[in-house]
């Protein structure tokens, strides 16, 4: 089997464009907003770009403080996306959204890198930065549920005790789901770039079994610990 995983030229990044031009121009036959899709094509392929020689230079510094650096701006951002769902609570619940995801995805990350995958040194950033932003963009997607939901729920006259639960089942509901498709339905980025750049299906495999642990882990703790954090807040309301 290869272990070099196949470059791809600038011909054939080009070229992987044309079903999206295909796409803008059914868009267009059809009087559908083609400039928003466009925008969207344009800003993707920006943010992909910056981030890929953002990363080039992290990477080669290999520095703790500058990885500990980018999981701080990580969680800081990932906690003010996951109130967009209640945002005229945003400022009150911040910091407790905050502190839940860092916490449950903090915890989450340091027994995966430290004791599973046992980094040398423990910082380095080719596992920790891409490890961190799955943790805690799943941590982020299962807090806003939870708070969208727990909000919701309340706001229907529920009692906060059933509401809480509500919540933490809805929060839970798409990793569950993937937890139910992958390998079957689908395989997930991780595992399908490892294959792509040569490593065994079965390494790969291994590799995927921990990135699921950690992402049930991971949106489950910070999720419950939200709902603690948060409970004077809106069992105020009740």
């Amino acid at each position: 089997m290869s272990s070099t995983i196949q470059i791809i030229t600038p011909v054939g990044l080009v070229t992987a464009f044309v079903p999206v031009l295909l796409v803008m121009i059914i868009l267009y036959k059809w009087s559908l907003e083609v400039g928003n899709a466009f925008y969207a094509v344009i800003r993707m392929l920006a943010q992909l770009l910056l981030v890929g020689y953002v990363l080039a230079s992290i990477f080669a510094a290999e520095s703790a403080w500058l990885v500990m650096i980018v999981m701080l701006i990580m969680v800081t951002a990932s906690s003010w996306i996951a109130l967009g769902t209640i945002k005229q609570q945003r400022l009150t619940l911040y910091r407790y959204a905050f502190w839940s995801i860092l916490t449950g995805g903090g915890i989450t990350l340091l027994l995966v890198t430290q004791s599973v995958i046992k980094l040398d040194p423990w910082y380095q950033p080719q596992y920790m930065i891409p490890l961190a932003g799955m943790i805690f963009s799943n941590s982020m997607n299962s807090v806003s549920l939870a708070a969208e939901r727990l909000s919701s729920e309340l706001g229907h006259g529920v009692s906060y005790q059933k509401a809480r639960v509500v919540a933490f089942q809805a929060a839970f509901i798409p990793v569950v789901n993937s937890m139910f498709a992958v390998g079957l339905v689908s395989l997930p980025g991780m595992m399908t770039g490892q294959i792509l750049s040569g490593v065994s299906p079965v390494t790969a495999a291994h590799y995927q079994i921990v990135v699921m642990c950690m992402i049930f882990g991971s949106a489950g703790l910070s999720t419950a610990y939200f709902l603690v954090l948060t409970t004077s807040v809106f069992s105020n309301n009740d």
